[in-house]
């Protein structure tokens, strides 16, 4: 790795506050940079998002309490996932992944306009109400939320939430406000801050983007000179310029990052491949569980099986030169995220 490269690195790290925790206001910065927000990877159903190891402070619980103010509000983004972002951004996401309804159906018609006259209601009142099956209701009502018509009020962990007209929950939302291009510009540049070099390929991964609107994007902001290009990725100009003078700090960390966190997202089809290419004729279940981070790179991943409960650990797989010598700070970071887990093997020998 050369300089350069080490000084990104450094201050991503910094910057996702990997190497200090961030107190409240600088996670509520981070958040902001890094939306949509998401919960943890298969064992967060219905729990609040959070950034994993990145806070000074419970952010599940912060979030909990944003959302029943609902600072935090719940949409359909990036490919039609769910995700958490804060309100004051909801005319910038709305502008850049809204699907407009342009030929509802006759159910999509009659659910829309239930809810307008008479809303809101739950899925369980939609059923009652229409005579359709909660099947044939959920995806209807996906749809609608795609389109920002309709509103998941999600405030608290409960299931029986309430379906609202978009309008009535964000009056003075303007969902066109933003060319998607204009949308798009404004979320690369925190995206850019956060992760300091990044290529269209992981903004495309992040954001669920067509590759043509991302490099579209990047070039008229490198065009502004507000991006400079770098080893076939982009840097923010400001940090082409900081990092010039700035001295790469020494980092020795193991994370277990889970996969909805930012940094897997971002180069999950790399990641996916790496660990494919690591378990690649393994006799027992490899399906990747969470992702090593170690020293500030993806190394390997913890890989088994998903359940409710304990995963199966079965194997823990690794890419460094010599993974013994770091192997008892890799099982801690993998235990840390399996309460009452047992990896099976490292490196494929039993342990």
């Amino acid at each position: 790795m050369n300089n350069m490269d080490k000084k990104i690195l450094s201050l991503r790290m910094e910057r996702q506050c990997l190497l200090k925790k961030a107190d409240e206001t600088e996670y509520t910065a981070l958040y902001r940079d890094t939306q949509p927000g998401q919960n943890v990877y298969w064992h967060g159903f219905g729990e609040p998002p959070v950034l994993s190891f990145r806070a000074a402070f419970d952010d599940m619980e912060f979030n909990r309490h944003r959302q029943l103010e609902r600072k935090l509000v719940k949409g359909r983004f990036a490919g039609g996932n769910l995700g958490w972002i804060m309100c004051e951004d909801m005319e910038l996401f709305a502008s850049l992944y809204r699907k407009p309804l342009a030929a509802p159906t006759l159910e999509q018609t009659e659910i829309l306009t239930l809810i307008e006259k008479a809303g809101p209601f739950n899925i369980q009142q939609l059923k009652e109400e229409t005579g359709l099956l909660v099947k044939q209701i959920t995806p209807i009502l996906h749809r609608l939320q795609e389109a920002f018509l309709l509103y998941e009020d999600q405030y608290d962990g409960e299931w029986d939430r309430g379906w609202y007209r978009f309008e009535e929950m964000f009056p003075e939302v303007n969902t066109q406000r933003y060319t998607r291009t204009e949308a798009l510009k404004i979320l690369l540049q925190r995206f850019a801050y956060r992760m300091v070099w990044f290529d269209a390929a992981m903004a495309k991964a992040f954001y669920r983007m067509p590759g043509k609107e991302i490099q579209k994007a990047v070039a008229e902001l490198t065009a502004e000179e507000v991006f400079v290009s770098w080893e076939s990725g982009y840097l923010l100009k400001s940090d082409a310029a900081l990092l010039e003078d700035y001295e790469a700090k020494d980092i020795s960390s193991v994370y277990a990052l889970h996969r909805n966190d930012i940094l897997f997202k971002s180069r999950e089809p790399l990641l996916k491949q790496m660990v494919k290419d690591l378990t690649e004729g393994l006799p027992y279940d490899c399906e990747p569980l969470q992702y090593l981070l170690i020293d500030g790179r993806f190394c390997g991943a913890s890989v088994g099986h998903f359940r409710y409960g304990p995963y199966d650990l079965n194997d823990i797989v690794c890419s460094l030169p010599d993974p013994e010598s770091r192997r008892e700070e890799i099982l801690t970071a993998v235990l840390a995220v399996n309460p009452g887990g047992n990896p099976l093997r490292f490196m494929g020998r039993e342990i």
